[in-house]
């Protein structure tokens, strides 16, 4: 599986981009996964359904099911936030992994700069960055520079970049 991130502060739309740029990759034909990292505490049960009733009693795992999807939720009770690698290692095979978030692993990302946002560039300091999609005029960084707006070049840049080149995104 290719793993490919996309990294940038909060706010600069790296979310945004990833739900324009999956179906682009989706229609190219790829089987695309994606891995987010949250910074805090998130909860994708409620209180008062089974599922949680059963983590609260105290399970490790519990897997919900249906006709539609499944999710696996894993309680860590108190040991290390799993890695990236563990991650990946978690998922279905797919032809790409797309990372929002773990900015400071070391697999290779696309930056998501927004001018507005006001902070600096992770790209000159990161030598796993290796595009930058931003909305500045002119950016003096010796990586490959995409609009941030034109997702068709940025998927063809993914596609380029992964070894998928020849699929029409």
């Amino acid at each position: 599986m290719q793993v490919l991130g996309v990294a940038g502060w909060s706010g600069s739309g790296k979310t945004t981009l990833l739900t324009r740029l999956i179906p682009r990759l989706v229609e190219s034909g790829l089987q695309v996964a994606a891995i987010k990292h949250a910074h805090h505490n998130f909860d994708i049960d409620q209180p008062g359904k089974d599922s949680f009733q059963h983590r609260m009693a105290g399970a490790r795992e519990v897997l919900v099911s249906s006709a539609n999807r499944w999710a696996l939720m894993h309680e860590n009770r108190g040991e290390a936030e799993a890695s990236l690698a563990e991650l990946i290692d978690k998922l279905s095979p797919a032809d790409i992994v797309l990372v929002e978030g773990f900015k400071h692993e070391t697999h290779d990302k696309i930056e998501v700069h927004r001018a507005a946002n006001g902070k600096p560039l992770l790209c000159t300091g990161d030598t796993s960055v290796i595009a930058l999609a931003t909305d500045l005029p002119a950016t003096p960084v010796s990586i490959p520079i995409l609009p941030l707006d034109d997702i068709a070049a940025i998927a063809d840049f993914v596609l380029r970049r992964c070894g998928f080149a020849g699929r029409a995104a």
